[in-house]
């Protein structure tokens, strides 16, 4: 079968010819619908060789941690799942046993790394590729009659900014701002949550019109260009209060120091992208009370309720196809920032 693996550090990814697995006892075939392309696939492929190995991560790594398919053949002992059953994959696998796992939060797992448990593609073998080893059936939610191609990235651009905006509802009713940086693959979603959730005035920021427009387009209410007059321009739309909640998407030093710049007292400051940046905390530098979060994906009854939001119709994913074949070119153009909302391959 074909698969798009990443198989030299430093190297592009590639489509390669490898065996179709087959199902052991306890797991699941999945003929693969649809695979999410993510920027947290280019931060595995971006480490030096030293940091790939320190990390654990196996080469040649089939990518794709956002995956749906239909369910193709069951290993021994599988039950309450039947061959053609549409699903999308829970991504942060875990042990199953500790206290954040039996709670579905096995994003949190405190077993996963000493026992070497890996995310689908971001470890152990992902969804881009034409089938694939899904280690338990707990790890697989129905989709029903949701489209794979644009549902499949709800399992990451989806659950991870519904998670971190979870958390913040207390304090995003009537009258509150709420300001999201970054409005591409995950930050345009999570526009889209806050506006079915909350009642927050929603300020967004990027650095392009492009995808301001986007931002403009799923809901948000004020927009603005990411740059050194951003935050004088959130104190005076939030009359210099600043904002109750700042979710930032990219998490790169300068958007961070944004972030914390513009929190209003009692504020969330939730860092979600993976851009390197770290926030200074501490007496005067950040508002009285406010408090600086970095949640990680989410759990799996949190997967079922962003899936059900799709349902509803209150919450879609921009999305941009290409086939298997063409993998590397989404790759390029995400490095690029070309890609409106999500890229999804599918095989």
């Amino acid at each position: 079968m074909k698969a798009l693996q990443y198989t030299k550090i430093g190297q592009h990814p590639e489509v390669v010819e490898i065996e179709k697995p087959s199902p052991g006892p306890g797991q699941v075939l999945l003929k693969i619908t649809a695979a999410g392309v993510c920027h947290s696939d280019e931060f595995v492929m971006g480490l030096s060789e030293e940091d790939y190995t320190a990390g654990g991560y196996p080469l040649p790594l089939t990518l794709g941690h956002e995956g749906a398919g239909v369910v193709d053949e069951l290993g021994e002992g599988v039950e309450h799942l039947q061959v053609g059953d549409a699903v999308a994959v829970y991504g942060p696998w875990g042990c199953g046993r500790c206290r954040p796992c039996s709670q579905g939060k096995e994003n949190y797992c405190v077993n996963a790394s000493a026992e070497g448990i890996k995310p689908p593609g971001l470890g152990a073998p992902g969804s881009m590729a034409e089938y694939m080893i899904v280690d338990d059936p707990r790890h697989l939610v129905p989709l029903g009659d949701l489209d794979p191609v644009q549902n499949v990235s709800l399992t990451d651009a989806g659950l991870t900014p519904y998670h971190a905006i979870k958390t913040s509802l207390p304090k995003l009713g009537a009258g509150t701002f709420a300001v999201v940086i970054g409005t591409g693959g995950l930050g345009h979603v999570g526009i889209q949550i806050l506006k079915a959730l909350s009642g927050a005035q929603i300020i967004a920021l990027d650095v392009s019109d492009d995808k301001l427009e986007l931002a403009t387009h799923v809901g948000a209410d004020h927009v603005l260009i990411s740059d050194e007059h951003a935050a004088d321009s959130i104190r005076e739309l939030t009359g210099g209060l600043g904002a109750n909640a700042v979710f930032d998407f990219v998490g790169a030093p300068p958007t961070v120091a944004l972030a914390t710049s513009v929190a209003a007292s009692e504020a969330d400051v939730t860092l979600v992208g993976i851009g390197g940046g770290t926030a200074q905390v501490g007496f005067g530098s950040i508002a009285y009370d406010a408090a600086v979060r970095v949640p990680y994906w989410g759990s799996r009854s949190e997967l079922i309720e962003v899936l059900d939001l799709a349902r509803s119709g209150r919450v879609s994913v921009e999305t941009q196809r290409y086939s298997l074949d063409d993998g590397p070119a989404a790759y390029e153009a995400l490095a690029a920032g070309t890609v409106r909302g999500r890229a999804v391959i599918v095989p």
